[in-house]
């Protein structure tokens, strides 16, 4: 028996059946809702409680937090898994089997290199360009490299596509890291991992032999699992309505790159970082700014601790804590920023305030810390984020032209003016 729910509007009785989702979230299926009540709609700023398509990708539950991939809980795919096998994972359902992994990472290295004249792009942006945006005009010119649209119905064509764009990416995160420092442009070699050619790109110098540290590239590629995928957010969002549109694959990352972009989705990190340069600026007390984050009068926000869905703890923390402590022992950095954000940490993991409502620190703060331990610049680490979120954004894209949904096209209420006459310029 269909499980229904009644909407009683005006007098009448509506029924409009339920969805059950395999983690039983249920949710009420609206999609005849204007036509069965002549012109009801529903209002929700921000989406927060509307589904807007079925997904087998990712499950959270922020009350409880939990996220999973594919079924599979990301504690164990960031202790177990690398960061390609779980791209293959998101993007084609199954983890891959050892011939499946090889060959998805050789035919990304064959698709490595980017045209030459996408140098001449990077050589018109000044240095003063911020990296997301070198990033997104990056990704979306290599739709001017390869003009024809992705056959979706097609599994090859589908799967080249795919590769190219996981081949192309990396090198031109790199190149919009080098670019902004007066390094040369840098291919990295085909003889390394995924992550570490990320890595060898980015910082090899010209006059010095590359040494790879095999800390940093576990903390990174944990990072990049870490921030693969995260359900219907803005960015992901924002590739599938663009995707709706039969947009190709290019276009659809790029905008998504772009809605990365604001400080309240993937800058998040970089406002973490800043935040904390600011404290150092006025002294490092942290107490002062513990209470200053207490203070409803006080603007200040203290910026990486709660979530926006996780009401518990975010899982991602957890995890990444370890790798960040693993990197600042390692390195042995000295950097009084790092010390503020030891102090923070410490004080919200104690503080009665910060513990009641659950405002722990979140993957935001711990990732900031990595990358600026690293020696990544802040104005990177939005870029870092993107390049993690790639096979996320890529398997949304392809789940949504497979399961052919319906342009992208929300309503609206209008609070305007009512019909007014028109009156000529010499009597206004």
């Amino acid at each position: 028996m269909t499980e229904k729910a009644i909407l009683e509007y005006d007098g009448k009785k509506f029924e409009f059946p339920l969805v059950r989702g395999s983690e039983n979230e249920v949710a009420f299926d609206v999609k005849t809702l204007r036509a069965a009540t002549g012109g009801l709609t529903t209002i929700d700023p921000g989406f927060k409680n509307t589904g807007s398509c079925l997904s087998d990708i990712t499950f959270l539950n922020g009350e409880k937090g939990i996220l999973r991939y594919r079924g599979y809980s990301i504690e164990e795919l960031a202790e177990k898994a690398d960061f390609l096998e779980v791209a293959y994972l998101l993007i084609f359902g199954d983890l891959p089997n050892t011939d499946q992994l090889e060959k998805f990472h050789a035919d990304i290295r064959k698709q490595s290199v980017v045209d030459d004249d996408i140098k001449k792009i990077i050589d018109a942006f000044p240095k003063s360009a911020h990296p997301m945006g070198v990033l997104s005009s990056l990704t979306s010119a290599l739709t001017a490299f390869n003009p024809s649209s992705v056959n979706v119905n097609s599994d090859e064509a589908m799967y080249n596509a795919i590769v190219k764009i996981l081949g192309k990416f990396p090198v031109l995160v790199a190149w919009s890291m080098r670019k902004k420092q007066g390094l040369p442009l840098d291919y990295g070699s085909s003889k390394l991992g995924y992550v570490e050619n990320v890595l060898k790109m980015m910082f090899n110098q010209p006059n010095e032999d590359y040494v790879q540290n095999d800390i940093i590239v576990n903390a990174l590629d944990k990072l990049l699992i870490l921030h693969a995928d995260h359900e219907q957010n803005c960015s992901t969002s924002t590739v599938r309505i663009v995707g709706s549109s039969h947009a190709g694959l290019f276009a659809s990352l790029s905008a998504g790159i772009s809605a990365l972009w604001g400080p309240l989705h993937g800058g998040a990190n970089q406002a973490v970082l800043e935040m904390l340069q600011a404290i150092k600026e006025d002294g490092g007390d942290t107490k002062k700014y513990m209470a200053k984050a207490k203070d409803k009068n006080d603007p200040f926000r203290l910026m990486g601790f709660g979530h926006r869905v996780y009401k518990n703890f975010d899982p991602r923390a957890k995890i990444i804590k370890v790798a960040a402590d693993e990197v600042l022992s390692d390195l042995g950095v000295n950097d009084p920023i790092l010390d503020i954000a030891k102090g923070l940490e410490q004080e919200a993991l104690n503080d009665p305030y910060f513990v009641e409502r659950k405002l722990y620190p979140n993957v935001d703060f711990y990732s900031g810390i990595i990358y600026q331990a690293m020696g990544i610049p802040v104005e990177m680490f939005t870029v870092m984020f993107a390049l993690g979120r790639l096979p996320g954004w890529i398997a949304q894209w392809k789940e949504m032209r497979f399961r052919k949904e319906p342009i992208g096209r929300p309503r609206q209420i209008y609070t305007g003016e009512n019909l007014r006459a028109f009156v000529e310029i010499e009597k206004r």
